[in-house]
């Protein structure tokens, strides 16, 4: 998808968006579809969210999107899920691992299932879908973007099992980059505070971080959407490169 002109264009193009239904996840696939790509919502639990997105899409341009239902952490189920798209699309050309699990996990109260559940959305789904999609992707000499986090540098207090999941996919991103080039790009985005947990966090710890971003102010999702276009489709010569859009918090770190 790299190594054309014509390739500039993403008409005609499939994107798959893991985590898709909402929030980030729903930002990307409208930045993409906006930009002339189809693409393929997954969702895990958000089914409502998702059908509406697609619902909405499909308004703007017929059989431009579909839904699909998974739990990514299921490594065994994904060969059938790529399969399965793969039949309704045609092809694949773009796979952004988004979908994520995320919360504190204090020292002293860590668990097995944690460590699961978080290295499992984080790390593991990522790579196995990777791995399933080679086939279509190596076919369309397509792109993956790994949705990281800029705490995958910095440790985010409070949240150990997290951190470790994200700084694995960084170095998984790399490593791909490595061992798919030439024909897969593989690059990643890590988002600052561009969103807040939906679990909730006090105003005064929002203002904290803010204040210490370059830009004084919070990112919004289309941040998030335009970084991961610019890799897809206007970066033709970059691959393993890690883009922090944080408004310059990590400058200081």
């Amino acid at each position: 998808m790299a190594n054309s002109e014509e390739n500039y264009s993403l008409t005609g193009r499939w994107a798959l968006v893991t985590g898709a239904g909402r929030r980030i996840g729903a930002a990307i696939v409208e930045g993409l579809h906006t930009a002339g790509a189809n693409v393929v919502v997954h969702y895990f639990q958000s089914a409502e969210a998702a059908d509406a997105l697609v619902e909405k899409l499909n308004s703007l341009r017929a059989e431009s999107a579909l839904a699909v239902q998974g739990d990514l952490r299921k490594s065994a189920t994904l060969p059938t899920l790529l399969e399965n798209i793969a039949k309704k699309t045609g092809r694949l050309d773009i796979l952004v691992n988004n979908a994520s699990s995320f919360y504190a996990t204090p020292l002293g109260s860590v668990t097995e299932d944690h460590w699961d559940d978080l290295l499992g959305s984080n790390l593991k789904a990522p790579l196995f879908l990777c791995q399933a999609a080679l086939p279509y992707l190596r076919e369309s000499q397509g792109v993956i973007i790994n949705i990281v986090d800029v705490h995958s540098q910095r440790p985010l207090a409070k949240h150990p099992v997290y951190g470790a999941a994200k700084a694995g996919l960084a170095m998984l991103t790399r490593s791909l980059a490595k061992d798919l080039a030439p024909a897969i790009r593989v690059n990643g985005v890590s988002p600052g505070a561009i969103l807040w947990p939906e679990s909730g966090m006090p105003e005064h710890i929002q203002k904290n971080i803010v204040s210490k971003t370059a830009l004084k102010r919070a990112g919004k999702p289309e941040d998030i959407a335009a970084a991961v276009l610019f890799l897809v489709r206007d970066a033709p010569y970059v691959t393993g490169q890690i883009l922090a859009v944080d408004g310059g918090r990590s400058t200081g770190w």
